[in-house]
């Protein structure tokens, strides 16, 4: 038995639109321009010259100046440690807040979602000029030194924006999940800790770290609430790079910066790589928190 072989369909050269190529053209050429400055500052940063306005050859001198800075190694280290520290509090406080409005809303729900949005759409220079007489009317340094103080000022201030944040990730992530499983664990006579810690708390879980990175990472660029609420010894590295620029912009700080850039993008790389292996797809994270800020 002889089998016809069917004609071999041609082949449809997809067309080329003029508005495609000027579109995307377009959109490679937006992309350059955000992102020359910051290749601009990566490429300069191996400047072996004293300024910034010349390239005197390439090397890694400006980043051993860097590293041994006493200076910048000092506000590097209370950035870090403020990033850290506003991590923990804005993930503590924003992960029950969002349960609880999610679980259990009451009266005060519609109050406090007004308010976290006020945060998050209230100027930086607001919130700056309302701290500082705040901590200045407390008057409390809580017995520690100063550098203490300080940095003790410097989280609470950063934590204020990033509690907000992670509110709104746990709300949007608790939002598309349903109470079954918690109510299963309640019949089976579970207290409510062992709920939380065993049912809520992994289904929340890749909410919960990327709401924690990008607490970290909007921490370490926070200029202008950190001029106003840091003190003497305490000093991050944003208000010091503001403070050099009036001299001039150095390679070691460029070389600097340009490791914070690396530490950022990493940051921002494992909460990427959490909300991929979110396994419910319900937009627990960045999404979910323009969805929810959206949907309000």
């Amino acid at each position: 038995m002889t089998t016809v072989e069917s004609p071999a369909k041609p082949v449809r050269r997809q067309r080329i639109r003029p508005g495609d190529v000027i579109l995307n053209a377009w959109g490679v050429l937006g992309l350059v321009f955000l992102f020359f400055p910051i290749v601009v500052i990566v490429v300069f940063s191996f400047n072996n010259g004293r300024t910034l306005q010349t390239f005197d050859g390439f090397g890694v001198d400006a980043y051993l100046s860097a590293l041994s800075n006493p200076a910048i190694t000092n506000a590097i280290t209370v950035s870090l440690i403020t990033a850290t520290g506003t991590a923990v509090v804005a993930t503590v406080l924003g992960t029950f807040a969002g349960v609880a409005l999610t679980r259990r809303p009451g009266w005060w729900a519609p109050g406090l979602l007004v308010l976290l949005g006020l945060v998050l759409v209230t100027p930086e220079i607001v919130s700056a000029i309302s701290l500082l007489p705040w901590f200045v009317t407390l008057g409390v340094d809580w017995g520690l030194p100063a550098f203490n103080v300080g940095q003790v000022r410097l989280i609470i201030a950063n934590s204020l924006f990033a509690s907000a944040v992670v509110t709104f990730i746990v709300r949007a992530r608790m939002t598309g999940m349903n109470e079954f499983l918690e109510e299963a664990a309640a019949d089976l006579y579970a207290t409510p800790v062992r709920r939380f810690t065993d049912i809520t708390l992994p289904l929340i879980r890749p909410a919960v770290l990327s709401g924690a990175l990008l607490a970290f990472t909007l921490s370490l660029d926070n200029t202008v609430v950190s001029s106003f609420v840091s003190v003497a010894g305490s000093t991050p590295w944003p208000v010091y790079i503001f403070a050099s620029l009036k001299a001039s912009l150095r390679p070691d700080i460029a070389a600097m910066s340009t490791m914070m850039l690396v530490l950022t993008l990493i940051a921002l790389g494992v909460a990427a790589i959490i909300l991929r292996r979110d396994p419910t797809g319900s937009g627990g994270g960045a999404a979910g928190l323009t969805s929810a800020m959206v949907g309000k």
